[in-house]
């Protein structure tokens, strides 16, 4: 029947879909075999105590154990030259053939084919013509092979088994009938199965291998090592944080990968591309030192803070602490983005457990090591109101550095019962400093300091030198609190009285006039009329003129002395 007709190709488009066996199979027959099924003509190129070297005319040697040709061959001498027939039976560790003299019996009758069928042993036949639906075998009777069980792909590759010998096992076998049906396909799987087991079991973890990437996932991609796969997982991709594993491999490429380890029981395979490089953490302990100053990418953002590329493969953490001096941070997103580069300082290196503390605040600086000297207490600032409580505002007055003006230092009109009485958040306020306190980072401000008062306008309305009058409120010893105004008060220090032995050493003749004066200068000291010094004679209620001799605008201090 001529193989090209269409009764022909049915069979083949059953063929046609098993690809990947035949995909398989090419890959282990260009590993295992360097020549056409069956035995092979080899030249013996040397003998050692162990071992016979064959030349196969390829770039491997096949290495045949002696103690097998021996138990072939019996004592039969071998020497250099000699041609022997092999087959081959795959590689050993160093990449040579792996030969051997022992080939597939064919049954030379009825009772051999049918005891190989029994037993399901592998046999020996000639191909000798294609067929509709497959291939006629020579297996000592005449043995049908169907197309699908022939190893092959497509029929050009049939064709290309005509006269040659191959493997089988017996599928079928109707003696009456004399009809038998041989499988080429599941011999071919078993070697290939063989060789792979071989193949696995010659791996070790830690080793480096050759592979070709199949296929790439969400989560890694897997490379083929030969006839199996090895999972290489986006972690173990590079030492840098891969967004996708699709961003470092494609299918297709060749690459050279560690493998990391091997479970036999279920042959899976772990393999790593970044572990032949160097670990980047390995030196970031000689690089990153505490109190450097290093610029890096933002790569991702969490709930409790930023982290910073600073090398591929390291990256540093500013924790939400350390990203604002002046106010409290309470996402990221606030401050840094993602890609954005930023200016931190090295906090802290721990190499082992592969992190580094990194503080974004610090690189800019501390507003408040300057804010002492920009704000003292006294000064007078403008600032916008940032937000509003019940005990009082907040004012923005440069850099995130806050001031607060307590509610009672707001006006002095009248009693506020909440700031928004009389603020509102984004007004601009006049203040005065009272207080500063850098370690607990407070600044003390006060809007009603600033309101002129009834001091200032006495102060004002009067100058150094003039006589007023005034209501003694309080006595302290020499010194007299006196009030000029409503809410004007002044400091009055009484002078030394004169000594009493001074009075009495007075004529008795001295006239009506020197008494009156003598008795002006006693209230003028504070003295005693009646003679006994100190300051019984002066008493809070009195009212009596004074002589203003200090007037201080900038401390609101009036000081006077008795007229």
């Amino acid at each position: 029947m001529n193989p090209k007709s269409p009764d022909f190709a049915p069979e083949l488009g059953d063929l046609s879909a098993e690809t990947s066996f035949g995909d398989i199979l090419s890959e282990f027959e260009a590993a295992q075999s360097p020549g056409p099924s069956g035995p092979i003509p080899a030249t013996v190129v040397s003998v050692s105590a162990d071992a016979i070297f064959l030349d196969l005319g390829r770039k491997s040697d096949g290495v045949l154990p002696l103690e097998e040709f021996r138990r072939i061959a019996g004592d039969d001498p071998v020497k250099t030259g000699d041609i022997l027939h092999v087959n081959i039976a795959g590689r050993d560790e160093e990449g040579n053939y792996r030969v051997s003299l022992i080939k597939a019996e064919r049954p030379k009758d009825w009772s051999a084919l049918e005891a190989a069928f029994q037993e399901k042993r592998t046999i020996a036949g000639m191909v000798m013509e294609v067929v509709k639906g497959g291939l006629r075998v020579d297996v000592g009777a005449r043995a049908f092979m169907p197309a699908s069980r022939s190893g092959t792909r497509d029929l050009a590759e049939m064709e290309k088994l005509v006269g040659q010998e191959i493997q089988c096992r017996i599928t079928k076998l109707d003696t009456a009938k004399e009809d038998i049906v041989v499988d080429r396909r599941v011999v071919l799987e078993e070697a290939v199965a063989e060789a792979r087991q071989k193949a696995l079991e010659q791996l070790r973890e830690g080793a480096v291998v050759s592979g070709t990437v199949r296929n790439v996932t969400d989560f890694g991609a897997f490379v083929d090592l030969g006839g199996f796969d090895g999972l290489l997982h986006v972690t173990d991709m590079a030492w840098h944080r891969v967004a996708k594993p699709s961003d470092a491999v494609k299918v297709g490429d060749s690459l050279q990968v560690k493998i990391l380890k091997i479970n036999r029981e279920t042959r899976k395979i772990s393999v790593g591309l970044k572990q032949l490089q160097p670990d980047p953490w390995t030196v970031a302990a000689e690089k990153f030192k505490n109190g450097d100053r290093v610029r890096g990418t933002v790569t991702r953002l969490t709930d409790f803070g930023a982290f910073v590329e600073l090398d591929p493969g390291v990256e540093g953490l500013i924790h939400l602490s350390e990203m604002s001096w002046t106010k409290k941070v309470r996402k990221p997103a606030d401050v840094v983005q993602i890609g954005e580069t930023v200016e931190v300082l090295v906090l802290n290196v721990n190499p082992g457990e592969k992190r580094i503390s990194l503080g974004l605040k610090q690189a800019l600086g501390d507003p408040w090591e300057t804010a002492k000297t920009r704000f003292p207490v006294g000064s007078v600032v403008e600032a916008p109101v940032t937000s509003l409580a019940k005990f009082g505002a907040f004012v923005d007055l440069s850099e995130g550095i806050e001031g607060m003006i307590h509610i009672g230092d707001i006006s002095r009109e009248k009693r506020l019962n909440h700031p928004n009485e009389v603020l509102q958040v984004g007004q601009t306020v006049k203040a005065q400093v009272l207080e500063f306190d850098k370690e607990k980072r407070r600044i003390r401000l006060g809007m009603k300091q600033l309101e002129p008062t009834s001091a200032d306008e006495f102060i004002a309305e009067h100058k150094v030198g003039e006589i007023v009058t005034g209501r003694v409120v309080d006595v302290a010893g020499d010194r007299l609190k006196v009030e000029l105004g409503e809410g004007v008060y002044a400091n009055c220090k009484l002078k030394a009285a004169p000594e009493a032995s001074a009075t009495r050493q007075t004529p008795v003749s001295a006239d009506l006039g020197a008494l009156t004066a003598m008795l002006s200068a006693k209230w003028k000291s504070g003295g005693n009329v009646g003679g006994g010094g100190g300051t019984e004679a002066v008493r809070a209620g009195q009212i009596r003129n004074f002589k203003l001799t200090n007037l201080d605008a900038a401390q609101k201090r009036i000081e006077i002395e008795p007229a």
